[in-house]
């Protein structure tokens, strides 16, 4: 039995080994399945990009946006001395980028409790504002001035005027943040003979859409 094995063997190999020659070995394909290495790679570039903007480049600004501020504002009247306290509240706007520049609108209300002399707080800050400048990058340094209503809590409202200026980063498409100083006047706030001027400093946290 011993022997007729290799016997056997010898025979099976001399009868396939023509078979075997004329097999043409094709080359091994990956399954376009398992192909994945290429389209993963853009994909994980396109995640890792989505809504980054590029170090140094240059962000557009059109659009809509939303957002907070918050800071510190000192109020100052000619019947009295001043008095600074926290000052905080909403902002709601639009800009258009023409390129270098950019010019927009906002609406901004602040709230507070600031005295503005014996028996007098300055409540709340309306204001109705016009505000551009050049971009630098990713940011935004504006010039901003418009109307302003400021509300007290027992000598009424009444309206006045603001400048001042900022600066707006964006840190990505759709989030920005920044700080902002405003100067405001109210002449013979509700004809009361009182002067009052508001300086607020804060900083700016929006939402773009």
């Amino acid at each position: 039995m011993r022997v007729l094995l290799p016997s056997v063997a010898v025979s099976l190999i001399t009868m396939t080994a023509p078979a075997v020659a004329e097999m043409q070995l094709l080359p091994l394909q990956t399954p376009a399945a398992l192909s994945f290495d290429r389209s993963a790679d853009t994909t994980l570039a396109t995640l890792s990009t989505q809504g980054v903007l590029t170090p140094g480049g240059s962000a557009n600004w059109t659009g809509f946006y939303l957002g907070g501020q918050l800071g510190f504002g000192s109020v100052d009247s000619n019947l009295s001395g001043n008095d600074e306290d926290i000052i905080g509240g909403f902002t709601l706007g639009y800009d258009h980028d023409f390129g270098r520049w950019v010019l927009g609108g906002a609406l901004d209300y602040d709230f507070a409790d600031i005295s503005a002399g014996p028996g007098i707080s300055v409540e709340e800050i309306f204001r109705v504002k016009l505000r551009g400048g050049p971009k630098i990058g990713n940011g935004l340094l504006y010039a901003a001035a418009g109307w302003a209503n400021a509300d007290t809590d027992n000598a009424g409202s009444d309206d006045g005027w603001f400048i001042g200026g900022g600066y707006d980063y964006m840190v990505s498409r759709q989030f920005s943040i920044g700080a902002e100083v405003l100067y405001h006047e109210f002449d013979n706030f509700n004809s009361t003979g009182r002067d009052i001027e508001a300086t607020t400093v804060q900083v700016r946290a929006t939402f773009r859409f």
